[in-house]
């Protein structure tokens, strides 16, 4: 199919489906390169631009588009019809696309698997790429209509959500509305380019969680319980087991899950200076607190200071969710630079402040007393 009959084909369509280019499209581009050749076999020297003939995607790259068009209507005409349209229905159909992709690619997945979710998540890890934003939109709506919560945990920590999409604008706020915390916890780990509002919404939902989000909080903290003991009973560095139960050991259960917000790199700092700034004054108690715990830990344990976080190829998943002493510092600074006032208005609010001067007083001292060791070794080796 050439890229003409391609435009073509799309404006046509009736159903007004979104644009083919929103359909990923493989493309091996050396065969396609080598087949382009000029218009004109003789160019003139008047013109710098000689258009060029030939281009041509490959028939299995038609079908892979024309099976994502074909799945496209057929969910959203089910899910137009939700009383007669089963979970079960989903995971065939959904089971079936993959498959068909699969087949096209020369058979990436086994087959003979039975169709239930560990399944289409072994088909995804394979086959995910091939997801378009309007398709994965659609299996995003049916997987919580059905609350499928294994497919949506595949799609975020595969990657196949991105922050800046159309596709995942509402998905921080669906997963908050069905208190998945530990589904809001993946995205804020593996999503890039979260928006302010998302990350607004996540910041107040773990410093203000609802009794009815325990439940999945639970979970992250079962999480972080096993990758400890895991720690302890197998790594040779046992720094790595002492930062584990910092991050453990005196936090809430969803102040575990702030640790995901506090620590991840998908987090810009400009808008989380925004989201600070919006937080009510009871907010701002919580997160004052919670940092404070971790100046003190790092205080009373400051040889952890220096654990990489590249450590985690050991298999210790949660270690890049610990907050370093320079992000919880860092936090720290944005709340006294948008709640300066109350910070200082209000005597509770103080008192806490003071405490914490003496903590990072004590940090501020070590960290002087290892420069003037740095600069005295150096000073030998010379």
């Amino acid at each position: 199919m050439s890229m003409l009959e391609l435009i073509t084909k799309a404006s046509a369509s009736s159903d007004h489906l979104p644009s083919d280019s929103q359909y990923p499209i493989v493309l091996n581009a050396d065969p396609i390169l080598l087949n382009l050749k000029p218009q004109n076999q003789q160019p003139t020297d008047a013109s710098f631009i000689q258009r060029v003939e030939g281009w041509k995607i490959s028939q299995a790259d038609s079908d892979i588009i024309e099976l994502g068009q074909t799945f496209y209507k057929t969910l959203k005409i089910k899910l137009k019809n939700p009383n007669s349209f089963t979970k079960a229905e989903f995971i065939t159909l959904l089971n079936s696309y993959l498959e068909k992709n699969n087949d096209k690619l020369g058979s990436l997945v086994v087959s003979g698997l039975s169709n239930d979710e560990g399944y289409t998540k072994s088909l995804l890890e394979k086959l995910g790429f091939l997801i378009g934003d309007a398709v994965l939109g659609l299996i995003l709506e049916a997987c919580f209509k059905f609350e499928i919560w294994e497919v949506i945990e595949a799609l975020i920590v595969l990657g196949l959500v991105n922050g800046s999409g159309s596709v995942s604008d509402n998905l921080v706020r669906k997963l908050v509305e069905r208190n998945r915390a530990d589904l809001v916890c993946l995205c804020v780990k593996h999503v890039s380019n979260l928006q302010v509002s998302d990350m607004l919404l996540v910041l107040k939902f773990f410093l203000s969680p609802s009794k009815d989000a325990y439940s999945a909080m639970r979970v992250v903290r079962k999480e972080w319980e096993v990758q400890t003991v895991s720690v302890i009973e197998t790594a040779t560095d046992k720094s790595l087991a002492v930062l584990l139960m910092m991050a453990h050991d005196e936090f809430t259960t969803s102040e575990l899950c702030l640790h995901y917000l506090v620590a991840s790199a998908n987090v810009d700092d400009v808008m989380f200076s925004v989201c600070v700034g919006k937080l009510s004054g009871v907010e701002i108690m919580r997160f004052v607190r919670y940092l404070k715990k971790w100046l003190v830990k790092y205080q009373k344990f400051p040889q952890v200071g220096s654990v990489s976080k590249g450590s985690s190829a050991h298999g210790v998943k949660v270690l890049e969710s610990v907050p370093s002493l320079e992000r919880v510092t860092k936090c720290f600074g944005l709340v006294i630079d948008e709640h300066f006032t109350s910070l200082v208005m209000h005597p509770e609010f103080r008192e806490e402040v003071e405490s914490i001067e003496l903590v990072v007083n004590s940090l501020v001292a070590e960290a002087r007393l290892c420069c003037n060791l740095a600069n005295l070794c150096a000073g030998l080796n010379l």
